[in-house]
């Protein structure tokens, strides 16, 4: 079975900073793409942060520049820096893979959130 399993969410006064990270557990064939996504109440979910297999990465602009997506390739994960928090950012955020389970198919999969709140 495969597993996404996110950690690093909290509480944060403005100005700080917190590294959300999510590790795919299980046997996977490869990687296409990882990203993270975010959803305030009363709001949609937002992409805010995509990191390609090959690297190329994609971002939000409201987070541009204060938010870095990197990946750990040997281990699966894939991590969300966020420097210069604000009120704004506090959401639920969720990590978002497609995989490859086989050379038939992909699975598009979600962890199960994680908690950002960003206190003034």
């Amino acid at each position: 079975q495969v597993q996404l399993v996110e950690s690093g969410g909290g509480l944060v006064q403005a100005g700080g900073s917190l590294r959300l990270s999510c590790e795919v557990t299980g046997s996977i064939l490869s990687i296409n793409y990882m990203g993270w996504y975010r959803q305030a109440p009363g709001e949609q979910r937002e992409l805010v942060a995509l990191i390609t297999s090959g690297g190329n990465t994609n971002y939000a602009d409201s987070v541009k520049g204060r938010f870095t997506i990197s990946r750990d390739n040997a281990k699966n994960t894939v991590y969300l820096q966020m420097n210069s928090l604000k009120p704004e950012d506090t959401a639920v955020y969720y990590c978002n893979v497609k995989y490859r389970r086989s050379s038939y198919f992909s699975v598009d999969d979600w962890g199960q959130g994680t908690q950002v709140t960003v206190s003034s």
